[in-house]
């Protein structure tokens, strides 16, 4: 057992659930513990909508991944990783575009763990993982700047990863400082969880559902999740020249490729943006 073995044991704590494996529990991941699939079930019980939400932000990431390499992005900053699960940032990244550089970015110990079984194997320089927090964002950067260069245009991710950043952390101040990093021709994705209450065409019911899936969690002790509103999801792309259709609900981004969605909204924003 390596040195780094032994610290990723003596942390991971599999008597609670974990926010990433539930997260890989819905996308019907096995990188799981009894907690978490215990946990993760009784949420789904009372908020099916969740395992929605996990898959259709995975086939956002495809999407916008997709739409970057179209637009000759061949840079990656992907803050916020998670577990890896199917179609990760490289792997769509370099299926269309070969040569295209991705850094992973992630606070997590087991998430570095599996990433660093992930990147085993690819070439020197094509891909990296830093573990940094995103309210970080000068670390990121100047981390990033090994393997990125910041002088051509960049793929900024932040999917699913702001919610986790309270407000008294100024979660637009985060992406302020991430994108102020970024030269001109980059591009932007966000994506989160919204606040049902906020938004017509979700029923007091399913809005009572949310909030019951978020109460299991805190009681869970998982990292707390800030469900916003989609009006806040926009703004964190504020002086970025908004890509069609704007922020949206996530099925609703682009659906026409590829054919994973059927185009239902559901509670999950995300808009892409490009830096003028």
């Amino acid at each position: 057992m390596t040195d780094g073995d032994r610290r990723l044991a003596g942390i991971i704590d599999t008597t609670r659930p974990h926010q990433a494996r539930l997260w890989n529990h819905w996308l019907g991941g096995k990188d799981t513990y009894p907690v978490d699939r215990e946990i993760g079930d009784r949420i789904a019980a009372v908020y099916p909508e969740i395992a929605d939400v996990a898959r259709h932000s995975r086939a956002f990431l495809v999407r916008v991944v997709h739409h970057m390499i179209g637009q000759g992005v061949r840079q990656f900053l992907d803050v916020g990783t998670g577990l890896p699960a199917v179609d990760n940032t490289h792997e769509v990244a370099q299926r269309e575009a070969p040569g295209s550089r991705v850094v992973y970015v992630d606070n997590d110990p087991l998430v570095v763990a599996h990433a660093r079984a992930l990147l085993t194997g690819l070439p020197k320089g094509d891909c990296a993982y830093i573990e940094a927090d995103v309210r970080d964002p000068a670390t990121i950067v100047e981390q990033a700047a090994d393997v990125l260069d910041f002088t051509r245009p960049v793929g900024l991710l932040l999917l699913g990863v702001i919610g986790n950043v309270p407000d008294e952390d100024d979660p637009r101040g985060v992406v302020r400082g991430l994108v102020d990093a970024l030269p001109s021709g980059s591009i932007v994705a966000v994506n989160d969880g919204t606040n049902v209450l906020g938004v017509d065409e979700w029923t007091p019911a399913e809005a009572t559902a949310r909030g019951e899936a978020l109460r299991l969690c805190a009681e869970a002790g998982t990292v707390p999740y800030h469900a916003r509103t989609p009006e806040f999801i926009e703004s964190l792309l504020d002086g970025l020249e908004m890509i069609d259709p704007g922020v949206v609900s996530t099925p609703l981004w682009r659906p026409d490729f590829p054919d994973l969605d059927d185009g239902e909204p559901i509670d999950s924003f995300g808009g892409v943006a490009r830096k003028p």
